[in-house]
């Protein structure tokens, strides 16, 4: 979109006041969303979406602008009023502007792109008629498809040039169950950075058979009880505490800023031995994944915490500037519209060596919790509320009776320096995850884990 556009000459007019960075962040997006409620296709909408976005840094200030003009001429001007904001007039380097190639390849097999809407209807008409089939206690069935093109061109003072193509596909059931006045939902989300290919293994039909197993479960589970007790997270519950009470905290504006528990403990013991954490956006098909980050800087995987030791923090550029440290390629947006923030990718809790039957055995008692919702972190202290979407009792070290209503309340710090058993298996999870007005793409993972304590509450019943 900018390629035949002089670059050089637009940093250097976003420049012309002073400043030590600029950048200018091109984007062409292709989304197609689909949903389906009240048995009938509800919505489809699909469009194309370009913009370009000038930043100005200078002493760790940013100033930002974005226009839909695609024209050399309104980049220009853009540029120029950018270039208002500062008066430093300090910047006199020459800028020569260099294309950067990964080596990294994360391949889409079937390019939604190049598939027919009407293909991508019976998807989701196809899982919805699942869900109703299911019978009478279901009321509502929620089905959403969507994929989305994205194009990139970065280009920035330091002379990188950066080109990205991205393709990521979403697919989830949302089921609504009821009997005898108690109303429960099922859910299950499936994507990543891939093509039509997830529904090839993840089947609308799978999708939507899991969402309805979910919600009957809950309708048939007695009250979690409440109190202090073992509490073990299977590598199926997904990365949530990962994310929330760990990740967050570790991302470098609120961990300089002094707005995350983890403030200056670099180099520090923060977990148990056992615990290592990756953010990892390299890895092929995940949510999370990408060659460049919104700045242009090349993915790579960045150890946070090693065998309990916390190494890292999630950089961007201007965090990088900051702290006098180069970016881990955590610089993300969710589109031109918005400045680049330091933002996770796919979170890692790295696989231990138990075997994950076993650390239910070694269990008499406690909290099973096979599929994690959603919680809120406090990231100045660590404290967390989690929903568990699908729990069970432990009874003699055995996977007894579902309950629902349960609530996971703790402090992520506290959590990490207990963690006792650390199995040796790996599931990943999908979200989207907000943070300053932003939505981006996410993946977490981990493996199985036993809390030796943590407060678990039962919602009461109406």
């Amino acid at each position: 979109m900018i390629q035949n556009f002089d670059c050089q000459k637009i940093l250097k007019t976003a420049l012309k006041n002073g400043g030590d960075f600029a950048e200018i962040y091109a984007e062409e997006s292709e989304p197609t969303q689909i949903i389906s409620e009240d048995k009938k296709i509800e919505k489809i909408v699909q469009g194309v979406d370009r913009g370009v976005g000038i930043r100005v840094i200078h002493n760790h200030q940013t100033a930002y602008g974005y226009t839909n003009e695609i024209s050399e001429k309104a980049l220009l001007a853009l540029a120029g009023k950018i270039s208002e904001a500062v008066q430093a007039k300090t910047f006199g380097r020459p800028i020569k502007l260099k294309s950067t190639s990964s080596g990294l390849s994360l391949p889409v097999e079937i390019p939604p792109w190049k598939t027919e809407l009407e293909k991508k209807v019976g998807f989701v008409t196809e899982a919805a008629r699942i869900g109703w089939e299911a019978g009478g206690p279901v009321k509502q069935v929620k089905v959403v498809y969507g994929d989305n093109r994205k194009n990139l061109w970065i280009a920035n003072s330091l002379g990188a040039l950066t080109e990205e193509e991205r393709s990521y596909t979403l697919f989830f059931v949302h089921i609504t169950a009821a009997t005898n006045g108690l109303i429960q939902t099922g859910y299950y989300p499936v994507g990543g950075y891939l093509g039509l290919e997830l529904l090839e293994k993840e089947t609308p039909e799978k999708v939507a058979r899991e969402a309805v197993r979910q919600a009957f479960l809950a309708l048939k589970a007695k009250q979690s009880p409440a109190g202090r007790m073992p509490v073990v997270l299977s590598s199926e519950a997904g990365g949530t505490m990962v994310h929330e009470a760990i990740g967050h905290g570790l991302e470098a504006d609120l961990a300089s800023e002094k707005l995350s528990v983890y403030h200056g403990k670099k180099g520090q013991k923060i977990a148990t031995p056992q615990i290592t954490i990756w953010d990892d956006a390299t890895l092929p098909t995940r949510r999370g994944s990408f060659l460049f980050d919104d700045e242009g800087t090349p993915s790579e995987k960045t150890v946070l915490v090693d065998k309990g030791i916390l190494k890292n923090y999630m950089y961007d550029h201007l965090m990088g500037m900051k702290d006098g440290v180069p970016s881990t390629g955590n610089g993300r947006r969710e589109s031109y519209r918005f400045k680049p923030i330091c933002r996770m990718t796919n979170t890692i809790i790295a696989p231990g060596t138990d075997d994950p039957a076993s650390i239910l055995r070694s269990t008499p008692k406690g909290l099973f919790v096979k599929k994690m919702g959603g919680g809120q972190v406090n990231t100045v202290n660590g404290d967390f509320v989690f929903e568990v979407n699908e729990g069970y009792l432990i009874e003699n070290g055995r996977i007894g009776e579902p309950v629902r209503g349960a609530m996971l309340t703790g402090n992520g710090p506290e959590v990490l320096r207990t963690i006792d058993r650390v199995g040796s298996d790996l599931g990943f999870g999908i979200g989207t995850c907000g943070k300053d007005g932003q939505g981006v793409p996410v993946g977490d993972a981990q493996p199985t884990l036993r809390i030796p304590e943590l407060t678990v509450g039962g919602c009461q019943e109406k």
